[in-house]
C-alpha cells in the first residue's frame, strides 16, 4: 500500500468517525455502546495508519533529496561561506582592494570562463549567497534607505514577498553546467513476444529523445549611494543578500512556472507543449474532487511514478477552504486533494484559459522539472554611469545564466480555476 492508499484509507477513517459523532450530536444524545465500540476500533485504526503514514512520508521524503540532486544552497561550499561578505566584495571591487576570502572566491568563480564587460568592475559572486526586484537605494530620505544608516538601527525589516516553491518542491538542480546540455530520454522501449518452440524473434528498438537547455540571462539592478555603502555596515549586508538575491530567485520561480519560451526567457510548465490542461474545474466539492482525481490519474495513467504534489495560488485556495459538505461542514482539504501535498504561492499566474482571467492548478512530480545553472552570480559595479558618478554612488547590474525545461510532459498536468 503506497502512501497515497494510505492517506485516502486515514481520510475514510476520519469520515467514519466524523459520522458516528454527527448521528449521536443530532440525536441530542451520547455514544450508545455499539457506536462507542465503532468510534474507538477506527480511531486505533486511525492511530496505526498515520504511524504508516509518517514512516511513508519519511522514505518519499528521502526519494525526493536523493531525485533532485545537488541543492544549489548546500554542502561544503555553504560551510566555507560563512565568513563571506558581499558589502566588503563590493566595496573592495569598487576600491580595488578585493581581499581576503572575497578576492579567493572571485578569483575562484573566475577561473575558465570568460568575464561580463563593460563599462564597469566585474566581480562573481557565489550563487550560494544570492539564490531574491529592480530599485534604487541611497540614503537621502527614510523609506529610500536612510533607515538603514546609525541612529543605531536593528535589523532591517524584510518586506513580505512571494513565496518561492518551485526547487522546494523537489525540481533537479543541475550547477555548475557548461555549454549547452541535452537530457536524453528513452521515449519508447522494445517489445516481447511469446513465440513457439523454434520460432523466431520479433526485432523492436528502443526510441529516444531529448530536451535540450542553454543559458539565458536573467538581470536585476541596484543603485547604491555612497554614504549607504560607507555606513551601513551589516545592515546593507542583510539587504543586498536577500533583496538583491530575491530578485533573480523570483524571476527564475516564475519562469519555471509559467515562463513564455519566448525573448530569451525559459519555457515554464504551463506553455511547456505536451503538458495536458484538463480544462476548468466547477467550484463545487464534488467538482474539485473529481478534477484533482483526474489530474493524479493523468500521471498514473502515463506511468508515472515517485511522490506528486499540487502547486497553485491563493485565489484557488480561498475559494478551496469554503466548500462545504452537504451538512454544511467545511471540507478537509486532505479529502478535497486526495490527500496529496499542497503548496500556495502568488507566483501561480491567475491569468490562463480563454479570457485571461482563470488560475492554474499544477501538479506533478517534481523532479521530473531541470533547472540548470550556468554561472555564478555576476555583479558589474558601474561607479561611472552619469547617474551616480558626480554623487560616489554606484549601479549595481547582477546577472545570472540559467535555465529550465521539463524533462517528461506526463509529468506535469494541470487544470483552470
Amino acid at each position: 500500500m503506497n502512501l497515497n492508499d494510505l492517506k485516502e484509507k486515514r481520510a475514510g477513517k476520519i469520515a467514519e468517525l466524523r459520522a458516528i459523532n454527527d448521528k449521536a450530536m443530532k440525536a441530542n444524545r451520547d455514544l450508545d455502546d455499539g457506536e462507542r465500540a465503532s468510534f474507538e476500533a477506527a480511531e486505533n485504526e486511525t492511530r496505526t495508519l498515520e504511524d504508516q503514514i509518517g514512516r511513508a512520508e519519511k522514505l518519499a521524503a528521502y526519494e525526493r533529496l536523493e531525485a533532485r540532486g545537488e541543492p544549489i544552497d548546500g554542502g561544503e561550499m555553504r560551510r566555507e561561506l560563512r565568513s563571506y561578505s558581499l558589502s566588503a566584495a563590493i566595496n573592495g571591487a569598487l576600491t580595488g582592494r578585493l581581499t581576503g576570502r572575497e578576492a579567493e572566491v572571485h578569483q575562484e568563480l573566475s577561473k575558465g570562463r570568460e568575464q561580463r564587460t563593460g563599462n564597469g568592475i566585474h566581480l562573481a559572486v557565489p550563487t550560494e549567497i544570492l539564490l531574491g526586484e529592480t530599485r534604487s537605494q541611497t540614503v537621502g530620505s527614510d523609506p529610500a534607505g536612510g533607515y538603514t544608516v546609525a541612529t543605531n538601527v536593528a535589523a532591517v525589516a524584510d518586506r513580505f514577498r512571494p513565496a518561492l516553491k518551485v526547487q522546494a518542491m523537489g525540481a533537479t538542480v543541475m550547477p555548475n553546467l557548461t555549454g549547452f546540455l541535452d537530457l536524453p530520454n528513452l521515449a519508447s522501449s522494445g517489445t516481447a513476444t511469446w513465440v513457439p518452440e523454434n520460432g523466431n524473434a520479433t526485432r523492436s528498438a528502443a526510441g529516444f529523445e531529448k530536451v535540450s537547455m542553454g543559458p539565458k540571462t536573467i538581470t536585476g539592478e541596484y543603485r547604491l549611494s555612497r554614504r549607504l555603502m560607507l555606513q551601513s555596515g551589516a545592515a546593507i549586508e542583510d539587504l543586498l543578500r536577500r533583496d538583491l538575491g530575491f530578485v533573480l530567485a523570483q524571476g527564475l520561480d516564475l519562469a519555471a512556472i509559467n515562463g513564455s519560451g519566448q525573448n530569451a526567457e525559459p519555457r515554464g510548465i504551463l506553455q511547456t507543449p505536451g503538458v495536458e490542461n484538463i480544462g476548468e474545474v466547477p467550484m463545487t466539492a464534488s467538482g474539485v474532487i473529481d478534477y484533482t482525481s483526474d489530474l493524479i490519474a493523468a500521471l498514473e495513467l502515463d506511468d508515472v511514478s515517485g511522490t506528486g504534489a499540487f502547486l497553485t495560488n491563493p485565489t484557488v485556495m480561498k475559494l478551496v477552504r469554503k466548500l462545504k459538505d452537504a451538512d454544511g461542514h467545511v471540507m478537509p482539504l486532505a479529502e478535497l486533494f486526495h490527500a496529496q501535498r499542497v503548496e500556495v504561492s502568488t507566483q501561480v499566474p491567475s491569468t490562463i484559459g480563454a479570457g485571461g482571467n482563470k488560475s492554474a492548478l499544477i501538479y506533478g512530480q517534481w523532479g521530473e522539472l531541470v533547472i540548470g545553472y550556468w554561472s555564478a552570480v555576476d555583479i558589474l559595479l558601474n561607479p561611472y554611469h552619469p547617474d551616480v558618478a558626480s554623487n560616489g554612488g554606484a549601479l549595481l547590474h547582477a546577472f545570472l545564466d540559467a535555465d529550465v525545461a521539463v524533462r517528461h510532459t506526463e509529468a506535469f498536468a494541470f487544470a483552470e480555476f
